[in-house]
């Protein structure tokens, strides 16, 4: 067996169900992503278009110092369906079904220095030297869908996720950039998604602006997991009850039918609170309560005041009345961003009472942001509020 065969037998002995090898140069898409970059397509992500991080892009040999290859990784990570009665109830916040169970970060990382060790191992048994390398679990500036598209792993469909024509896109991906020449694995996949968009034409806020561009200002899970102030107005309505992420544009791929559930238990919901957590719970939960409840999963990373943000929107879309009490709660929070999303919801839901609640939180808020907030709260008002569910609800 080659070097290359030896590694992908080990990737496959540590649990990893997709791998491959490709060459480090010239790299795949390059001109694709600086043209996104160049568009302003990244929004707030700042740290994709830093030019430190564009050069290592450009060329690996930034990151490692003669890298001649790059072993690409895929791990199904799909826990099934959200149970339909609770994903279809408007008082429950969605969660992307990434982030239902642990960290993958905390799973991926260990497994691929294993086939790192291994790989230096093998090499030192041939050569007498070891390997420099280095791994990443979308954490680096390293084009990673591009380089396993390149493996073998799948093909870019275009919702600009990594498509397997035998497992669909549930995936997560990792990859070791190492300076050892390796054999590369039979290239890109001779499918694609042909003539089918219903991507596109599912996409809740319109983000897939094209086929294979994304332009995450409008996406709903940069909106929700991404974007560290206030969301933009226009969008609010568009999210609905998500909270963190949006499955939307994978949920309807035809590729899906392929899926099957992942076989790592942690991946899979501990119960309903994890796939889709009652939004009045979320509102109320104090720093060590989202602490506690969060610790481990993806969810954890954008912190409280995002989640509660999040949580807030969602329940000034559910719109109703039932909210009022965990909004008005949420006037008061220590945090600005909760408040100002919080009365935004009251105004979209207006009803007996709100009025006067946001008039005195008027007199009392001190933050320019969050008056702005309660200000358009106030003149949006109940009529205006339903004119705004009109316009972005209709109905078929």
């Amino acid at each position: 067996m080659s070097l290359s065969a030896r590694i992908c037998s080990k990737a496959y002995d540590l649990g990893f169900e997709l791998v491959g090898v490709a060459p480090a140069y010239p790299v795949p898409y390059l001109e694709a992503y600086l043209s996104w970059i160049d568009h302003g397509y990244h929004g707030e992500m700042g740290y994709m278009a830093r030019p430190d991080r564009v050069e290592r892009r450009e060329n690996p040999d930034r990151i490692v110092p003669g890298v001649r290859s790059v072993i690409c990784v895929g791990l199904n990570y799909y826990p099934g369906p959200v149970i339909t009665d609770v994903g279809e109830d408007p008082s429950r916040g969605l969660i992307s079904n990434y982030a239902w169970g642990i960290d993958y970060h905390d799973l991926m990382v260990p497994r691929l220095e294993e086939l790192s060790d291994f790989v230096d191992a093998e090499l030192g048994a041939r050569t007498g030297y070891g390997s420099t390398y280095r791994v990443y679990v979308d954490t680096g500036p390293v084009l990673e869908r591009a380089y396993a598209a390149q493996a073998g792993l799948g093909f870019i469909g275009k919702n600009t996720c990594l498509i397997h024509p035998q497992k669909g896109s549930w995936l997560f991906l990792g990859e070791i950039l190492t300076n050892v020449e390796l054999d590369p694995t039979p290239g890109e996949a001779g499918v694609s998604c042909g003539m089918c968009q219903r991507c596109l034409d599912a996409c809740p806020s319109k983000a897939l602006i094209a086929p294979y561009v994304l332009d995450a200002r409008l996406c709903i899970s940069y909106l929700t997991i991404e974007l560290r102030g206030p969301i933009p107005v226009e969008l609010r309505p568009l999210i609905k009850n998500r909270v963190y992420g949006c499955d939307e544009c994978q949920v309807v791929c035809p590729w899906q039918r392929f899926a099957r559930p992942t076989e790592v238990g942690a991946f899979h919901a501990a119960g309903p609170d994890r796939t889709a957590p009652a939004l009045v719970d979320i509102l109320a939960m104090s720093e060590r309560a989202f602490r506690r409840h969060y610790e481990g999963t993806p969810v954890l990373r954008i912190g409280r005041p995002r989640l509660l943000r999040n949580a807030a929107i969602a329940l000034g879309n559910w719109g109703s009345e039932q909210a009022t009490g965990a909004l008005e709660h949420a006037l008061v929070d220590a945090e600005p961003l909760i408040r100002g999303h919080a009365a935004w919801a009251l105004g979209r839901i207006g009803g007996r009472g709100v009025a006067s609640v946001l008039q005195d939180a008027l007199r009392s808020e001190k933050d320019p942001y969050v008056l702005r907030e309660i200000g358009m709260a106030i003149e949006m008002g109940p009529a205006q509020a339903a004119l705004e569910m009109e316009r972005h609800d209709p109905v078929d």
